[in-house]
């Protein structure tokens, strides 16, 4: 099935570093994404994974460093070397390039499931109403829920509910599409149906950077695979190189108690 997007945004991370408080939990990381590319980032808890994706769609603010698509800041504008924040609308603008599914879901509860995909293109675009119906139902189609278009997410299992999440993240037409381990909060025998959507989009030319613990599904999708830990990148390479003959250590000491 071809997804009909535009072609994926590169992504460049540059020295980037970030703080909560006294405690620094991103390190110069430093990573580029081809267009088009699909990057799988592994590691245990607490290694920087989730703060790294919040700072490419800018949720959250770096402290160092410079993340661009395409060349492009999300949250600044650059002007000469100082960079000056830009306000909420600007940012909100910016920000539809860079679709993003969380791990819990965080759909409307109050409306509907065509309405919690069609509402995006239609507040943020200025899509007319019908186009972005028509548009969700395709998405829905894609995601193999075309029958609940007028269910509420409390209608529905997590595994439906976090593909309700992808085809809104996708109504966007987004350049880069961000995964904050998708599958964590869905039972054992959800998963497959969202990674299944997954490397369909695999696919589709939509850059992808996926934060999982899904370590086969990892193998099995990312042209790169990214560990981290303690808040800097230990190795990244293909998913053989780094599955079957890690360089590093730390790497190879992760994975013996993950495979």
């Amino acid at each position: 099935m071809s997804w009909p997007f535009a072609r994926g945004g590169a992504v460049s991370i540059e020295h980037v570093s970030k703080s909560f408080g006294e405690v620094q939990v991103l390190h110069d990381v430093s990573l580029s994404l081809p267009s088009g590319s699909v990057t799988a980032i592994i590691g245990q808890s607490g290694s920087g994974k989730s703060t790294l994706l919040r700072l490419i769609n800018h949720l959250e603010r770096v402290d160092g460093g410079l993340i661009t698509i395409d060349g492009d800041l999300i949250g600044y504008r650059a002007q000469g070397d100082l960079l000056h924040e830009l306000k909420e609308p600007e940012v909100l603008r910016r920000r539809t390039g860079v679709g993003m599914v969380f791990q819990s879901f965080n759909l409307f509860k109050h409306l509907t499931v065509l309405d919690n995909i069609a509402a995006a293109p239609v507040w943020v675009r200025g899509v007319s109403r019908a186009e972005a119906e028509a548009q969700a139902r395709d998405l829905l189609a894609r995601v193999g829920l075309s029958d609940k278009a007028e269910a509420y997410p409390r209608q529905l299992s997590g595994g439906q509910q976090q593909r309700v999440a992808i085809a809104r993240a996708l109504a966007l037409r987004p350049k880069v599409l961000l995964f904050d381990e998708p599958t964590s909060a869905l039972d054992p025998e959800l998963v497959g149906e969202v990674l299944d959507v997954i490397k369909e989009l695999a696919r589709s030319g939509t850059t992808l950077l996926i934060v999982t613990h899904e370590m086969g599904f990892a193998r099995e999708v990312a042209d790169t695979v990214v560990f981290m830990d303690q808040g800097r990148i230990v190795e990244a390479g293909p998913p053989e190189q780094i599955f079957t003959h890690p360089r590093q250590p730390r790497t190879a000491e992760f994975l013996s108690k993950v495979l």
